[in-house]
């Protein structure tokens, strides 16, 4: 084993994971500001169909988008898993609602393998790569590629 090799294993990635339907996901912990219970939601009109509406959160005005229907899952009933990952995106304070957060990892940056093509029918855009744990693969997302600029700037105006 080579230098190199040794330092891409010593550096570790750590994780917030969470799951949508039969998928686990990954984000970057540095990007995640917190997570919450799912909360009262209120709808805004004229939304893009991905954006739930808008939360109140310690004064603050967030928007909420559902990651099922971001990626064109069908859509799934709330419950006491449900959670609200809150992430800033290009300075902009996002909420993202996912079925449940499961845990916190670290994992070596060299389990990491770039994404392929297509990875269970989402777009592979906003995929930055997959992680080869002991029993399952993880997905990790690109948080500043899952919205276009296009779809920031409509959320700006939510």
């Amino acid at each position: 084993m080579d230098e190199t090799q040794k330092k891409q294993d010593a550096k570790l990635i750590q994780l917030v994971t969470f799951s949508i339907g039969e998928e686990e996901f990954g984000v970057d912990i540095l990007k995640v500001q917190e997570i919450i219970r799912i909360m009262e939601i209120t709808k805004v009109p004229k939304a893009p169909i991905f954006v739930e509406g808008v939360i109140n959160l310690r004064g603050n005005v967030i928007p909420i988008i559902d990651l099922r229907k971001r990626f064109g899952l069908s859509a799934r009933e709330h419950d006491k898993h449900t959670r609200i990952i809150v992430i800033e995106i290009n300075k902009m304070v996002v909420g993202f609602v996912v079925d449940s957060v499961s845990e916190v990892l670290r994992i070596p940056a060299s389990t990491v393998e770039p994404p392929p093509p297509v990875v269970s029918g989402l777009e592979s855009e906003y995929i930055s790569g997959v992680g080869k744990l002991e029993d399952r693969l993880l997905i990790l997302l690109d948080l500043d590629r899952l919205l276009s600029s296009e779809e920031q700037d409509v959320l700006a105006t939510v």
